[in-house]
């Protein structure tokens, strides 16, 4: 591997911003971050790559630690492969995928098979969770969890048929030491709101309107507080995913430092008033809701009651989208317009780019222990992204990398723009020359204790 030196930079990390210069090595290790203009005597004697990046950005590439990528069995929707190479064009270089595939990833051999796959089609770094069921506790028992980030549990409503509802199946994974990462939504709760829908609607189609409604604040908060009380009776390390509340997140604040909390890129952007425009397309469990959970989302983000950033990346077949409130299926792609999507949220004012970077990368990092990735720091892995925070990002269906080929942003003009993206140093999207063919530069996330 060719070394690179990157000057000339505004670097973002660690919650400065700093006009600098970095070197990354052979072996794809950030080598040398320094201040200011890069010595005259290094320049010269540097033998390697140059680029001059004329004040553009510098950031931590993101790790998206919430994403489905379909592979096993739904690869008609994406695979490992599409779906990695649209996260580099958005500047995501590592992710963390979700067990409800087909078969659903609850044993040591699927792990072994989907890593696997990873490992000869994937561009950005990878690993797998493994997903509880009400009986596979010797299989979380038994996992390697220096290469799988944690333990995925459908404490509610589901998809892929891992509900996991039984109170002993339930004491028992919350004892574990791992990290247990819940989807929270009361599945009596929904199923008696779709009953009470269907009589509304006995013959027609149900309004994509009613989604939130028959999955509404209620359901959430009651399962993220069940959850909350299982963590705290047993010291788990607790992450509650997609929080989509207020009331979620007055609850965050109230918790020890062993429990945090997630936002989705889908429930930073949209609110109930996007059904009219949008409809089935922004439909996703949990449910878009009202504006103001959406700005009390974006308030914590802003003050770091909730930790991370992620996307719930979920892609469908456009046709298969288009049902109603009951019948389309629920998820959407969002993996490569993310990190420019929080990045126009914070040229508007939401939050900073530096929240940005702590949330999408640093908190990522330190949240799940992923070792030597989420910070530009000398001995680190050089996953680094470069942004252009005078250009824009049109997004168009044209522009899509996703094997489902439309995004819910179609249509909309973000401001910054992802330039080009490094994978253990090498650069493998250009926005000029789009995926470049790079051999291998993935690895699987390593993860300590």
């Amino acid at each position: 591997m060719t070394p690179v030196l990157l000057y000339n930079a505004i670097i973002i990390n660690e919650s400065r911003r700093f006009k600098g210069y970095l070197s990354i090595d052979s072996d794809g290790i950030i080598s040398h971050i320094g201040e200011g203009d890069v010595p005259a005597e290094a320049m010269q004697t540097f033998f390697g790559e140059k680029h001059d990046l004329h004040e553009r950005w510098l950031l931590p590439g993101a790790i998206d630690s919430h994403v489905h990528f379909r592979e096993p069995g739904l690869t008609h929707k994406a695979d490992i492969h599409s779906e990695s190479r649209a996260a580099v064009a958005g500047g995501v270089t590592s992710y963390m995928e979700m067990p409800n595939t087909n078969p659903a990833t609850v044993s040591i051999e699927a792990l072994r098979q989907k890593a696997e796959t990873a490992a000869a089609h994937s561009l950005a770094n990878y690993s797998f969770y493994i997903g509880a069921t009400n009986n596979n506790a010797d299989a979380l028992k038994a996992a390697d969890y220096s290469a799988v980030p944690g333990i995925k549990v459908f404490m509610g409503s589901s998809t892929g048929g891992m509900l996991v509802d039984g109170n002993d199946a339930l004491d028992e994974i919350f004892s574990l030491p791992e990290l247990i990462a819940v989807h929270c939504e009361d599945e009596g709760i929904i199923r008696s709101n779709v009953a009470k829908i269907r009589e509304l609607y006995p013959q027609g189609a149900v309004p994509i309107e009613w989604h939130p409604e028959i999955r509404p604040a209620l359901a959430c908060y009651s399962s993220s507080r069940r959850a909350v009380d299982y963590a705290l009776r047993h010291n788990s390390r607790l992450h509650i995913l997609h929080i989509t509340t207020a009331e979620e997140v007055a609850l965050l604040r109230e918790t020890p430092d062993n429990i945090s909390g997630e936002a989705c890129v889908a429930h930073l952007l949209f609110c109930d008033e996007d059904y009219a425009s949008l409809g089935t397309r922004i439909k996703c469990n949990p449910s878009v809701k009202s504006r103001i959970h959406r700005d009390a989302l974006r308030k914590a983000v802003a003050d770091g009651t909730i930790s991370t950033i992620s996307t719930d990346h979920a892609p469908h077949a456009l046709d298969e989208k288009q049902g109603d409130a009951l019948t389309a299926p629920s998820g959407m792609p969002m993996i490569q317009f993310s990190l420019t999507a929080m990045l126009d949220l914070a040229s508007r004012g939401v939050f900073t780019p530096e929240r940005v970077v702590e949330a999408m990368c640093h908190r990522q990092a330190d949240l799940y222990h992923v070792e030597k990735r989420g910070y530009i720091r000398p001995g680190y892995h050089a996953d680094i992204v470069e942004i252009d925070p005078m250009a824009e990002t049109h997004v168009n269906a044209k522009s899509v990398i996703s094997k489902c080929g439309w995004s819910p942003l179609e249509g909309r003009t973000l401001r910054t723009r992802v330039l080009r993206t490094w994978v253990n140093g090498q650069c493998v999207y250009s926005a000029q020359e789009g995926i470049l063919d790079v051999s291998s530069p993935a690895r699987p996330l390593v993860f300590y204790k």
